[in-house]
């Protein structure tokens, strides 16, 4: 079954059975779910929705779906064609739209597609949000509007420049000495939306720019999630082009890894500590990310004077928690930025622009600045779930047998050791458990996966 229904949308693989994958069928219901749970919250008042999908092949097919559903369900659409997440997120904020519905299945391969959906504020539905939407999908017996009633297509404009220049207009944003740094960069946008986007930012920052897979096909040069064994091309790209550096996006542009000078990974969890050290530099405070990500974002947080949260993974419960300890900088150890001084969301163009900043007036190579930051090193595991596997008596048998260790259970498990800890949580993309674990080297890290993805499995065999 590769249909998902989760905090971070509706998601799942093309084609298939109604109800088992994300079907035109599946599409219109959940979309009528969403424009109904809309229509509630503002009591009859005429809706507007920003609209906006990365490049994936199913995309054109998924989106007309989405723009016919809303225009039958009586709301304007306002359609931002291919757009970034943030961007979409953006534009919901800047158009003072009711919501926004972005096509996009992130990270997931080709085959996948997905609805994510926003409120008012250009951010994600909260959990009890997201499973009204669902409910209202479920149910029959809607009464669609009648003729006079139907909403058009108010607005058909991209939004890229837009998001440009709200980031190249933030204070901490130094695109004078980006230029004068003249940095030479290849950027690797697995042929999706952010082969438009990168590369116009950058080329506004004075940044040299050398384009890998760039063009928005939707027919991804490789696995689009933005991790090492995937990451090869642009990697050695990097060795041997005299670059600077390397950027790399995933679809939708709201996860952002780097590359160093001499081809290794500057890491994926190292984008928000090295920006939010950045940030902190200049506007002390606190800082969040989820539960999964670094320590060294801690250690950064303290070193600078604010103190860290962490919240359950899913970026609206990492919005959340910022907004309730007022955090200046936060964000995923994916490699997911959050500024909110731009918006809240996970923005992978403010991302670029704060780090180059930063690397710009650090005067360091990119393996001089990753050396600045605590060596922590991270594996990531997983275990596909089988029929009849039950993760929360999985996950309880695991929190009873680290009892007296320091558990957090907010979003699964995590067990803190004194130099070391792991994650245990069902994943809100995949059906999949996720097994992630951090350590002071790598050896350490990868043995503690696959101690605990064991010890899970030796679990489940008894369940």
């Amino acid at each position: 079954m590769t249909l998902i229904k989760s905090i971070s949308g509706i998601r799942g693989t093309i084609g298939g059975a109604v109800g088992d994958n994300l079907t035109p069928q599946d599409i219109v219901r959940f979309t009528t779910g969403y424009a109904q749970w809309l229509s509630q919250r503002t009591q009859g008042r005429r809706l507007r929705v920003v609209v906006g999908r990365d490049a994936r092949l199913s995309g054109e097919m998924v989106c007309n779906l989405v723009h016919g559903t809303l225009m039958g369900c009586g709301i304007d659409v306002i359609d931002v064609g291919l757009c970034t997440t943030p961007g979409v997120e953006m534009a919901v904020i800047r158009k003072k739209a009711d919501g926004g519905i972005i096509i996009t299945a992130s990270h997931n391969p080709r085959q996948w597609n997905a609805l994510k959906l926003l409120n008012e504020r250009g951010e994600f539905l909260s959990d009890a949000e997201g499973k009204a939407v669902i409910a209202l999908a479920e149910e029959s017996g809607y009464r669609f509007p009648e003729v006079d009633d139907l909403g058009c297509v108010v607005e058909s404009a991209s939004f890229d420049d837009e998001h440009i220049d709200c980031v190249l207009a933030l204070p901490l944003v130094d695109a004078e000495a980006v230029r004068k740094r003249g940095f030479r960069v290849i950027v690797d946008a697995v042929n999706s939306v952010g082969g438009i986007v990168i590369p116009r930012l950058l080329e506004r920052l004075g940044v040299e720019v050398v384009p890998l897979n760039c063009e928005p096909t939707g027919d991804f040069a490789h696995n689009p999630e933005p991790i090492a064994e995937n990451l090869t091309q642009i990697m050695e790209a990097v060795r041997n082009g005299n670059a600077d550096m390397g950027i790399v996006v995933d679809p939708d542009v709201d996860r952002l890894a780097f590359v160093c000078e001499n081809g290794e990974l500057f890491g994926e969890e190292y984008t928000l500590v090295s920006v939010a050290d950045y940030v902190l530099s200049v506007t002390p405070g606190n800082t969040v990310s989820n539960l999964s990500s670094t320590r060294a974002l801690r250690d950064v947080t303290e070193k600078r004077g604010g103190v860290y949260s962490a919240a359950a993974v899913g970026e609206v419960n990492v919005v959340a928690k910022m907004k309730e300890v007022g955090a200046v900088i936060g964000g995923e150890g994916n490699g997911g930025v959050i500024y909110p001084a731009l918006h809240y969301g996970r923005d992978a163009l403010v991302g670029v622009a704060l780090f180059l900043s930063h690397l710009a007036h650090s005067g360091k190579t990119m393996t001089e600045l990753r050396a600045m930051y605590p060596a922590y090193f991270m594996s990531k595991g997983k275990i596909t779930l089988k029929q009849g596997m039950d993760v929360k008596k999985i996950l309880a048998a695991m929190k009873e047998a680290y009892k007296d260790e320091k558990i957090t259970d907010i979003d699964g498990v995590k067990i803190d050791f004194a130099d070391s800890w792991v994650h245990m949580r069902s994943s809100n993309t995949e059906p999949i458990i996720r097994v992630y674990s951090e350590a002071h080297d790598q050896e350490s890290a990868d043995r503690m996966t696959q101690r605990f993805i064991g010890e899970i499995e030796h679990v489940a065999s008894g369940c």
